[in-house]
């Protein structure tokens, strides 16, 4: 045996955000959202990272001027319970709590989510954050398509993403940054409540050039039109058009999800 095989390999890289997600969405006072977004991406980053919660991506919603949505990442449900008791309870929240809450009329619209693949999750690759003090505009859209569904249509929406959406979306240069479906453990952070008694699936979609939101592709027409339905004709239950904020990790420039990049058939 060689020396060398005594040693301990090193760690896989990490490739992908989290395996638990919240995808959270604040209705706040009107003009107060650039106010959050300030504090938030100053103070709530490092802050959370430090307890070993990722923030994912923040952003402002493009359809609606008082809606702030973010995504925070998490290793697993027990680390959830640790990582927000420790955040909640600790003092840069306690410092500036009040500022924050002053800017929001509803915070509760949260979703817990994990992949609906093992390797659905958000990758990390062209996710990188800018420092703190940043201010430059972060590169394309991120659009979210959230659907009310059974548990049974879980595989059918699974499929729907890989085949039909995938190829739409590889045909005017965006990518499928993620999907997942609920996350079916009981909520354990009461503090912060969660949209519970219901089944969702979310895919994300990473688009580099904003303008083809409000235009059209050439040959194509509207991207609306690109997009195809669901399975059964559902009708999401709600579309996000995101915006990313200054220091945003996600953008519509992120990589796509290893389950997407990985396929034969890419």
């Amino acid at each position: 045996m060689h020396a060398a095989d005594d040693l301990p390999s090193a760690p896989a890289p990490e490739t992908s955000w989290s395996p638990i997600v919240e995808l959270r969405q604040y209705t706040l006072h009107p003009g107060k959202r650039d106010v959050l977004i300030d504090l938030f991406d100053r103070e709530f980053i490092e802050s959370q990272e430090a307890l070993e919660m990722r923030v994912i991506g923040q952003f402002r919603d493009l359809d609606d001027p008082d809606r702030f949505v973010w995504l925070r990442g998490f290793r697993d449900m027990s680390s959830r319970a640790q990582g927000l008791q420790a955040f909640y309870g600790g003092p840069v929240w306690k410092q500036h709590r009040d500022a924050a809450n002053a800017t929001m009329i509803d915070s509760d619209n949260v979703l817990l989510l994990r992949p609906a693949r093992a390797a659905s999750g958000f990758s990390r690759v062209g996710s990188v954050r800018p420092p703190q003090g940043s201010i430059r505009p972060r590169s394309g859209h991120v659009l979210a398509n959230i659907y009310s569904i059974g548990e049974p249509s879980e595989t059918v929406f699974i499929d729907f993403v890989e085949d039909d959406l995938r190829s739409a979306l590889r045909d005017v240069g965006a990518v499928v940054l993620a999907y997942f479906v609920t996350e079916r453990s009981r909520n354990n952070f009461t503090a912060l409540p969660v949209r519970e008694g219901e089944h969702v699936f979310a895919w994300f979609a990473g688009f580099p050039d904003s303008t083809k939101k409000y235009g059209t592709i050439p040959g194509r027409g509207t991207l609306e039109a690109v997009i195809p339905a669901a399975p059964g004709r559902q009708r999401p239950l709600q579309v996000l058009r995101l915006l990313p904020t200054a220091r945003s990790a996600l953008t519509g420039s992120s990589g796509a999800c290893r389950a997407i990049s990985l396929s034969p058939s890419s």
